[in-house]
């Protein structure tokens, strides 16, 4: 019932929506000079209204001196830059030197300039989904090559497509919350595909133990000996996860806006791998375990590579 709840909360984000980075809808980033450290609060609503009722997503790049700008004003039309540049001129023309004229601006205060076109976007966006479906396929066979039972491959995957909605739903519902952007692009992506190889590498960790105690505990149950192989690389886990977790979090402090929405989410990748790999992967096995020893794939190889006893005649 709890993964049930998580699945319905999951489908809701689908209707609060994302906001997506430039790379998946396609728009212009303006990264821009000033003279003074500029408030990005003060230059959001003016932009709003240059860019005809659209709202730039505003981003510091090193300092306060410094701002990336992206809108999707125009994103389509083509030969539309110099109809852009004008409208962000005149959004950021009160924080601009008096006298100041469109051409010095473009020349002077502009320094780097991207556009990313819808059909590229929509390029980008295939092959991010096709990327992580690559990825979780290519997880479910060495998960099965590595323990030769389906029932850890079904474990595997549904913890780590439960890291993967956690993260979603977290950045759909605080995209509007947080005082930092929460967009879905590049950098998300790739924290999403490290978040499943951090998750993979613990789970693969307590399957481990879980088949090595069912090999030796072979009178015990299944809940005894899932208990006690989570009892055994606890502490193991949680030193990892809280050490990956503190690095994170200095990236998250001090390594400026541009990292911040990537080491965001690998902070909830983090938790919620940590989570996963305890309480809801090694219960999988539990719901699929049924009357079938959690151990049997290692017992039946071992038979296999047990040398047979010689027999000795007397002479």
């Amino acid at each position: 019932m709890r993964i049930n709840n998580r699945c319905i909360r999951t489908v809701v984000t689908i209707f609060n929506g994302f906001d997506k980075g430039v790379e998946f809808k396609g728009g212009r980033s303006y990264t821009v000079q000033f003279d003074h450290n500029v408030d990005r609060d003060s230059i959001a609503n003016p932009l709003h209204v240059a860019f005809a009722g659209d709202y730039p997503v505003i981003k510091t790049v090193g300092d306060d001196k410094h701002l990336e700008i992206t809108t999707s004003y125009m994103i389509g039309v083509n030969n539309a830059d110099s109809a852009v540049e004008s409208r962000l001129f005149q959004g950021l023309k009160s924080q601009l030197p008096a006298g100041l004229t469109e051409p010095e601006f473009a020349k002077n205060y502009i320094q780097a300039h991207q556009v990313v076109q819808p059909v590229i976007s929509k390029d980008l966006e295939r092959g991010a989904i096709k990327a992580v479906i690559f990825a979780i396929f290519a997880i479910i066979v060495y998960i099965f090559l590595r323990f030769r039972d389906w029932r850890y491959s079904v474990g595997t995957i549904i913890a780590l497509l439960h890291d993967v909605f956690v993260a979603l739903a977290v950045f759909s519902f605080f995209k509007n919350i947080v005082p930092f952007p929460l967009q879905i692009d590049q950098h998300f992506i790739a924290a999403i595909l490290t978040v499943v190889g951090f998750s993979m590498n613990d789970t693969v960790i307590v399957f481990d133990r879980i088949r090595e105690d069912s090999h030796n505990m072979k009178d015990a149950s299944k809940e005894t000996i899932i208990n006690r192989a989570i009892n055994d690389t606890l502490s193991r886990t949680i030193m990892t996860s809280a050490t990956v977790f503190l690095t994170l979090l200095a990236l998250f402090i001090f390594g400026g806006e541009v990292t911040r929405g990537f080491s965001f989410a690998m902070l909830i990748g983090v938790i919620t791998g940590t989570y996963s790999s305890i309480f809801v992967a090694a219960p999988i096995l539990i719901e699929f375990a049924k009357d079938r020893p959690l151990g049997t794939a290692r017992m039946k190889s071992e038979k296999k590579k047990t040398p047979k006893a010689k027999l000795v005649r007397s002479k």
